[in-house]
């Protein structure tokens, strides 16, 4: 498994998306176990999940507890980097919300601590901005808690380029990663994209196979990805996320999945090359 780095940390170039393990359509806990698992075995060392990715409104942190279980019952769970959020609410019938408030996002750290079972969260992210709340005082919470040794790494979500300069003046230059959407569908994120690079910050798309109900259809909604995928024998996901990574030496994705085979196949993006050609012809989609 080839490895990028965030922050000081070392973990391999795609992590796991924990997302779909949890919301609405999600499989039984046998199968996210299996999934996690297959994503052990095949060297992930990153794994990204938040408070909000539950389904009902009793059952907050749902995703972490799940990946805390599978990390707790395989020999490789210690390698792993377990980047979590707050932030983002979901209250039960569907919808999202937001409180980015100091207090809230103090008081959903240590409830991810309590679930995680760490002292110490791997990598904490600010999940969205929160018009209510000035944007200083929220990435100062996260400051607060980088500082009280309560979180090792500090991390931002769906931030502009504004935002990831402010946060990482805010955190005194302690900004790791900004984990922003960014797919084939979904290109609006290519300038903070570049901004990491500029910086050397961690760049994790999120969705980067264009979301849990398109991610089978890339291939028929972009030819080029088709058939560059047909040439190289593999799928068009395969070709998605190596196109990604030959963006960036920051770019770490992390593509959400609820089966083995389907994480299986995301990781073997990383033994992909593509030539100067096929990523031009992928890039002008």
């Amino acid at each position: 498994m080839q490895t990028r780095r965030i922050g000081d940390v070392e973990v391999s170039a795609i992590g796991l998306g924990g997302m779909p393990m949890s919301i609405e359509g999600r499989p039984d806990e046998a199968r996210s176990l299996a999934t996690i698992h297959a994503a052990l075995d095949a060297g992930v060392t990153l794994i990204d999940t938040a408070d909000a990715y539950h389904r009902d409104a009793h059952e907050v942190g749902h995703n972490e507890t799940l990946i805390a279980k599978a990390l707790s019952s395989h020999d490789r769970g210690r390698d792993v980097l377990v980047a979590t959020k707050g932030g983002h609410l979901r209250p039960g019938d569907g919808s999202w919300t937001l409180d980015g408030s100091p207090r809230h996002l103090k008081e959903a750290c240590e409830a991810s601590l309590r679930r995680l079972g760490v002292e110490a969260i791997g990598l904490y992210q600010f999940h969205r901005p929160d018009p209510r709340v000035p944007y200083a005082e929220s990435v100062g919470a996260i400051r607060d808690l980088l500082d009280e040794g309560k979180i090792q790494l500090a991390g931002i979500s769906n931030a502009d380029p504004d935002q990831i300069r402010q946060a990482n003046e805010i955190l005194g230059g302690r900004l790791v990663s900004v984990q922003n959407q960014f797919s084939p569908a979904f290109r609006s994120s290519e300038p903070e994209l570049e901004l990491c690079d500029e910086l050397g910050i961690a760049f994790l798309p999120w969705s980067p196979l264009g979301g849990i109900s398109r991610a089978r259809e890339l291939g028929s909604a972009y030819a080029p990805f088709a058939r560059i995928a047909e040439a190289h024998g593999v799928s068009p996901q395969r070709v998605c996320l190596a196109w990604m990574l030959a963006k960036s030496p920051v770019v770490v994705p992390i593509p959400g999945a609820s089966r083995p085979e389907t994480i299986r196949d995301s990781l073997a993006a990383t033994e992909l090359t593509l030539d100067a050609e096929e990523l031009a012809q992928l890039d002008a989609v």
